[in-house]
């Protein structure tokens, strides 16, 4: 399997005053740190190298999860330093440690889907990048990609078409070689490199049905508290 790179360096500003003492992936759910079971749950899906994409509070996070065997996992970590780098800045800092391809998963996000399908159909694109996508019709958030005929037309953060009726739902796939142009140790954000892919025809879709979870606002930690409260219970079954 594909080493997962885990952006987990942003500031949290939404969830003040909890993440002005704590990083957000240590906040507790479902009775432990929120990064505990996200690695859990990424050891049972046969992963076994992590890279954590640390800035604001990371000591903190080291701390916790030290080098991954815990988990049954090898965790390295790549910091932003002085300048916070971004989602795209800090996966560029990150490369050595990553290899030629690589999952992209958010620090606060827990995706019910299977890993290795998904890094099968990137494999079968040929792309150079993947993005796991989600039916939305503004639903969670406004709709960013337009999807058609099992084709990613356009992914857009910045310029919302009529024609899109999805969302990123959280997990992707990235060749090194896409981030090669961009310079190193300057802030860059992913939704740009996932946008160029898109319009180069060299980013895959991959459609999943089951919603997303995410502790970045209040509510989303109440509802991804009840989810895994459940999934807990239903484990011990």
């Amino acid at each position: 399997m594909f080493p997962v790179a885990i952006l987990a360096g942003g500031l949290a500003t939404r969830l003040r005053p909890i993440t002005q003492a704590i990083p957000k992936a240590l906040i507790e759910v479902a009775g432990k740190p929120f990064i505990a079971h996200q690695l859990e749950y990424l050891q049972q899906q046969g992963i076994t190298s992590v890279v954590l994409c640390i800035g604001y509070l990371g000591e903190m996070i080291q701390e916790v999860v030290g080098n991954g065997s815990h988990w049954n996992l090898q965790v390295t970590y790549s910091l932003d330093g002085p300048v916070l780098l971004g989602t795209g800045g800090a996966l560029k800092q990150a490369l050595p440690m990553l290899g030629e391809q690589f999952f992209i998963l958010y620090g606060d996000s827990y995706l019910p889907i299977n890993f290795s399908v998904v890094q099968t159909a990137f494999i079968n694109s040929g792309r150079l990048g993947l993005m796991t996508i989600l039916r939305n019709q503004n639903l969670w958030d406004r709709s960013n990609v337009q999807f058609e005929n099992g084709q990613l037309v356009e992914y857009n953060k910045e310029i919302i078409s009529s024609e899109m009726h999805y969302i990123d739902y959280g997990l992707g796939i990235l060749k090194a070689s896409t981030l090669n142009d961009y310079p190193a140790e300057r802030p860059l954000d992913l939704s740009k490199v996932y946008n160029l892919l898109s319009l180069q025809k060299q980013l895959a879709g991959y459609e999943v049905s089951e919603r997303f979870y995410e502790i970045g606002s209040h509510q989303g930690i109440v509802d991804t508290q009840t989810y895994l409260m459940q999934k807990i219970t239903k484990d011990r079954l």
